[in-house]
């Protein structure tokens, strides 16, 4: 074997060492996963430029305290078991009005995606009920069902009931046609066809309608209770909001924040492990 051929076979089989700089990964150096150096990084800087302009600005407390003063409120109020129980109540408030508004909305996007007459009698309806801000008529539920969990319940089924319909008829109309015809011809039934065809192109469009009905319902469970409530984190800042103690409000906002991004990742981990598939073609796409 000569040196031509020995130097080709050592080219072929070595990644080249003048690779285009275009091609390479830009924050290789941050490691496999850049995006959590980058978050934290941003943290840190966001919540040192705060707590630093708060104290050289002498800003009162009153309007804006510092990211310590917050996170004293926030331990003090875990430590004592105050943020606990509140937490608690609006977690469940959150918990049960999106299982009821979703539910509704699964059953009824699949009724009007199945029968065009039912989109066009009852979508008109569902459409203008939506149009109504949910904070105009969350009294009338309070009237309706009491000062206790169900009208918070109800409330935040509203609210999260319409992204999961309109996904979900969305979605089961997304199936291509050939596959219909198909199914079809090979005298498929009905059921069949939204079984073995509809359903599987609805998931990805019913789980982003998941996820928009999960943190809306963050905001339907706070709505019940400002609007009248014995326990939970809303009723929690109305009175944080009569003492003047804005470090407080802060604290409660932040964990108000950390349980819609808890939902929002579980929602997306759900979404995972039952849509598979979308995530692999996501991946193949992303590696090509």
């Amino acid at each position: 074997m000569n040196n031509a051929s020995v130097t080709s076979s050592f080219d072929a089989t070595t990644p080249a060492e003048d690779e285009p700089a275009a091609e390479r990964p830009a924050l290789s150096w941050l490691g496999p996963r850049p995006e959590l150096p980058l978050s934290a990084l941003l943290f840190i800087v966001v919540v040192g430029g705060w707590e630093l302009a708060v104290r050289l600005l002498e800003v009162t407390p009153l309007l804006l305290p510092t990211p310590s003063a917050v996170a004293a409120s926030l331990w003090e109020g875990i430590r004592t078991n105050t943020f606990t129980y509140h937490l608690g109540v609006t977690f469940y408030e959150t918990i049960a009005g999106f299982a009821l508004g979703a539910g509704l909305g699964l059953v009824l996007g699949a009724v009007i995606a199945q029968f065009p007459l039912v989109e066009r009698t009852l979508y008109p309806y569902v459409v203008a009920f939506q149009t109504i801000p949910k904070v105009a008529i969350a009294p009338l539920f309070v009237i309706w069902f009491g000062y206790g969990m169900s009208s918070k319940i109800v409330i935040t089924a509203t609210i999260a009931f319409f992204p999961v319909l309109a996904n979900t008829v969305v979605g089961l109309r997304s199936v291509p046609s050939d596959q219909l015809e198909l199914l079809k011809a090979f005298t498929a039934s009905r059921w069949q066809v939204f079984r073995m065809a509809r359903i599987p192109h609805a998931l990805p469009f019913i789980f982003v309608g998941l996820d928009v009905s999960i943190v809306l319902s963050v905001i339907g469970a706070i709505v019940g209770e400002f609007v009248g409530a014995q326990a939970g984190l809303g009723y929690l800042i109305l009175q944080r909001t009569f003492s003047m103690d804005t470090a407080g409000m802060f604290a409660i906002l932040i964990l108000l924040s950390a349980m819609g991004l808890g939902l929002h990742w579980l929602v997306h981990a759900v979404q995972r492990k039952v849509v598979f598939w979308a995530e692999d073609e996501r991946q193949r796409i992303s590696g090509a």
